[in-house]
């Protein structure tokens, strides 16, 4: 999979694919994230992107022609399966997305700033948009990197436990269960005894009971959202 960004400060995209699962990943050659600095590609001076609002207004917009020129730039070397939008008003990133979208090959991704992209660029390029929560961020890097985490994770091979990702909460519709590992015994506070008994059956029963217990507490409407997109 290869993941193009688009965006005004790089520099915070550094972190978060140095390390750990997303390294991996790249340095297993199943990922790969490439970002893109807008300023880079503007036509105008000083590596303008951003102007006034037309109508006026508070806050400055992203103008449309330095998008326009990376978006086609990158386009000509490749097609992509989707270019996605990071903005609050997007559709709700859930793990069922995630999972629809580590099945792609080509995806772009366009991190905002100021008040927002010109409304041109999202009706005549952008195919999906995404929010990871009601709430405002200062860029859409920061949310960029939480959908290319949860996506690239996902990967086959990335992860050393394949099955791992299986059992995730959300996977099921279900938040995860509780875990324990050792000692058994710490403080006076025990594991329950069914993760000891050694019968898979019997703890995979337990596992399942728990998740449903913790979900209807924590997170009813996941319940309630069974089955539906």
């Amino acid at each position: 999979m290869r993941i193009d960004i688009i965006t005004v400060l790089p520099e915070l995209l550094l972190s978060p694919f140095s390390h750990s699962i997303m390294k991996r990943a790249q340095a297993r050659g199943l990922l790969e994230v490439h970002t893109h600095n807008l300023r880079d590609h503007t036509p105008y001076k000083q590596g303008q992107v951003d102007d006034y609002q037309f109508g006026g207004g508070a806050g400055m917009v992203m103008m449309p022609e330095p998008l326009a020129i990376l978006i086609e730039k990158l386009q000509a070397d490749r097609k992509y399966d989707e270019i996605i939008y990071m903005t609050p008003d997007g559709k709700l990133f859930d793990q069922k997305m995630a999972n629809k979208l580590s099945l792609k090959g080509n995806i772009m991704i366009i991190c905002g700033h100021y008040k927002g992209i010109d409304e041109r660029i999202r009706e005549h390029f952008v195919t999906m948009e995404i929010s990871i929560g009601d709430y405002v961020l200062s860029g859409g890097e920061l949310a960029a990197a939480v959908v290319v985490d949860a996506i690239g994770r996902l990967l086959p091979g990335v992860l050393n436990d394949e099955t791992s990702a299986l059992f995730d909460s959300f996977q099921d519709g279900l938040l995860a269960p509780p875990v324990y590992t050792r000692p058994a015994d710490f403080r006076g506070w025990k594991v329950p005894d069914i993760l000891l008994c050694g019968d898979p059956k019997k703890v995979e029963a337990w596992r399942h009971e728990e998740s449903l217990k913790r979900t209807e507490e924590r997170r009813p409407g996941l319940l309630e959202d069974d089955g539906k997109e």
